[in-house]
């Protein structure tokens, strides 16, 4: 099992409004980014979001994970999600930004692919049915690779056209492509997903347990790939939850009681409108409701919560890894402070990490690893 981060670039309350508090949030998480590279994390997802404020102020992921390629060695970077939309990001742009993106990481990159976190999003670009985008994805990622490998690009579809021959620019790096994934979160979804032989990014809103009928989805659906989407199976499925890792379990136990430990998942309730969501979660302006230590014993049965010192959270992940799921990624800072996350990404990294991944090299490299040169 495999785990990473995701980053937003999120600035809750008036820091929204704030121009040096929204600098200082998107160099905050470059020190996070930068600290998982160093302490084993093997992934960072980052977002590409539009018009959502507080909640996630990285619209321009391709950029920031430019920037982040040249200050990070080993953790490999991943879009969550680029939309793969022709409104939102031409395909030829979508296939230009990740082979570059390919190239300055030197293979690091993962390409995350979706259709939008929900109707206040995509209605930044005129588009007011989100039902239309799903045909819309079904024709571009089929199209990426086709891209990739053809000097003289044509295409006529139904939601866009390259009607002169045109070389794609650049090609990918080395002589396969990057890892695809797609954003699910329903288990038709993550059974497609199985059987076009790319990732699932579950980014998911129920606790781990609840996850494994989407885990056997998806394994259900690999199992019956006969023709991947790409040159190799990317047999991934990535489920996403909370963890607070101190040397002190009574601080971290504290830490999962703050007030604001809800905030961010009101928003997510707030625009995430396209996914199932649990009954009577609140929704921004709504008041999160607020956790006692009882509550955090049993977030922690729950599986909705990973808390306590490394033992304790070591010891709590083995349900994690009784699901199936290949890879569990964790949003920060959240609720923390830059220098709390901080410490969760050290100890975690250098005492949980090393109980569950033996492996030094990624999965997705393995995999890619396994084309041979044309």
């Amino acid at each position: 099992m495999e785990f990473g981060i995701f980053i937003q670039g999120i600035c809750p309350g008036e820091r929204a409004h704030i121009r040096s508090e929204e600098h200082k949030a998107l160099m905050d998480e470059r020190d996070l980014v930068v600290t998982a590279d160093r302490n084993n994390w093997k992934y960072v997802w980052v977002t590409e979001h539009h018009a959502l404020t507080e909640y996630s102020h990285i619209s321009a992921s391709d950029v920031y994970m430019g920037y982040l390629a040249n200050a990070t060695k080993r953790i490999h970077l991943g879009s969550g999600i680029f939309n793969l939309s022709p409104r939102v990001n031409h395909p030829v742009r979508n296939a230009e930004r990740a082979a570059m993106l390919d190239h300055l990481t030197e293979g690091r990159f993962e390409f995350g692919t979706g259709r939008g976190a929900g109707s206040h999003e995509v209605g930044a670009f005129n588009i007011h049915d989100t039902n239309s985008t799903k045909s819309e994805w079904e024709e571009v990622i089929r199209e990426l690779p086709r891209m990739w490998r053809s000097l003289d690009y044509t295409f006529q579809g139904k939601h866009f056209a390259i009607d002169k021959p045109h070389n794609i620019l650049p090609k990918p790096w080395g002589w396969s492509h990057p890892p695809f994934w797609v954003a699910c979160g329903n288990p038709p979804t993550y059974e497609k997903a199985g059987r076009m032989g790319i990732g699932a990014l579950g980014f998911n809103f129920s606790p781990i347990h609840a996850m494994k009928p989407m885990v056997d989805s998806y394994k259900k659906g690999i199992s019956e790939c006969r023709e991947p989407l790409g040159d190799y199976v990317n047999d991934n499925v990535m489920l996403t939850n909370s963890v607070i890792c101190f040397k002190d379990r009574d601080r971290a136990r504290e830490a999962a009681t703050r007030w604001n430990r809800g905030y961010v998942f009101s928003l997510v309730c707030l625009y995430h409108d396209t996914f199932p969501k649990p009954p009577g979660a609140p929704v921004w302006p709504e008041q999160p409701a607020l956790m006692d230590l009882a509550g955090v014993d049993a977030a922690i049965k729950a599986g909705a919560l990973l808390c306590g010192n490394p033992e304790e959270v070591a010891e709590q992940i083995k349900a994690y890894e009784a699901t199936g799921v290949d890879q569990v990624v964790f949003g920060l800072p959240n609720h923390l402070s830059k220098d709390e996350a901080t410490e969760c990404l050290e100890l975690f990294g250098k005492h949980v990490i090393p109980e569950f991944d033996k492996d030094p090299k990624h999965s997705t490299t393995r995999y890619r690893e396994s084309v041979k040169p044309a």
